[in-house]
């Protein structure tokens, strides 16, 4: 494998234990390493932390909070 992706790999403790976990893309990075940002948006996708499943995440909380604050308000006009 090449040194500059063994180094990219290296830097980011994410990517190492993804391509521990899916040994593949050693594989394919050893034979194409342009590959690299396709491994990035495959390991991004697999501990969801793109935008959409950020949004999503975002949109979770906001949809727990309204449910609480909604909750309070019916409790408090109940007393």
């Amino acid at each position: 494998m090449r040194q500059e992706v063994v180094q990219i790999l290296r830097s980011n403790e994410e990517y190492k234990k993804y391509i521990r976990e899916q040994p593949y893309w050693y594989r394919k990075l050893t034979r194409n390493p342009r590959s690299i940002h396709e491994f990035d948006l495959s390991s991004k996708e697999y501990y969801k932390k793109t935008i959409p499943h950020k949004v999503a995440g975002f949109s979770q909380q906001l949809q727990m909070a309204s449910m609480m604050i909604n909750m309070f308000q019916a409790m408090r006009e109940n007393d």
